[in-house]
């Protein structure tokens, strides 16, 4: 049983443009943030530390121009320092990482940091919640994947309810403002699970950007409103 957590700012909707057209993704971009969303997530991946080939820092610095939203950077790349520069360079707001791709994890929050950046720590599916031990007092948002990485339209594993639970108790704890991220499966049943779980943004791909460009503000208040 999920108990419903109160949160005192309306849960924050990230679009991924994981699942956006990617032959005019600056239209895209500006269609989801005309349509109401408060971030822009951006999935990237190397074809090493999960299964496919997305963007690189490139892609982001083209995309930058059309938006004033803040730019989520999901980085799912191993080894992950040698880029944490680039991404800042190119526009990011937010960089997250896993914990898996790097040997200093602290090293690396602190790099962010020192580029004037927000830093995010990424649990997967079957990352314990221990990780966050020793970084919760340097981070400020924990994401937490509700699937395993690599692909879009997966559907959500509910395990990782009691996840979002625990980091919520331990956030609190904290006394820290750190964002309570969720990204895959998210959709109008799944999202009203993991903000009762404790999430306070929502990542999320198919349900955003389906039906098109005009369909973009309703699929983003069927979240916000879940």
């Amino acid at each position: 049983m999920v108990e419903a957590v109160a949160h005192s700012a309306p849960v924050k909707i990230a679009p991924s443009i994981l699942s956006a057209d990617f032959a005019r993704l600056g239209e895209e971009i500006r269609a989801i943030d005309a349509a109401g969303c408060d971030w822009i997530h951006v999935d990237v991946m190397d074809g090493h530390f999960v299964p496919n080939i997305t963007i690189g820092p490139g892609v982001v610095k083209s995309l930058r121009p059309h938006s004033a939203k803040p730019f989520d950077v999901h980085l799912m790349i191993a080894p992950v320092d040698p880029f944490l520069d680039a991404f800042a360079e190119a526009g990011a707001d937010i960089i997250s990482f896993h914990p898996e791709a790097g040997p200093h994890p602290h090293r690396t929050v602190q790099r962010i940091k020192s580029l004037g950046k927000q830093a995010g720590i990424v649990l997967n599916p079957a990352t314990p919640v221990d990780v966050l031990d020793y970084l919760i007092d340097d981070i400020d948002l924990v994401l937490v994947m509700s699937v395993n990485p690599g692909f879009g339209g997966q559907s959500f594993i509910d395990s990782q309810l009691r996840k979002i639970e625990d980091i919520r108790r331990r956030i609190d704890a904290s006394g820290r403002a750190i964002e309570l991220e969720v990204d895959g499966g998210i959709d109008a049943n799944t999202a009203p699970r993991a903000i009762a779980a404790g999430a306070t943004a929502l990542v999320a791909g198919t349900a955003t950007f389906r039906g098109g460009p005009d369909a973009y503000a309703a699929n983003i208040q069927m979240l916000r409103g879940a």
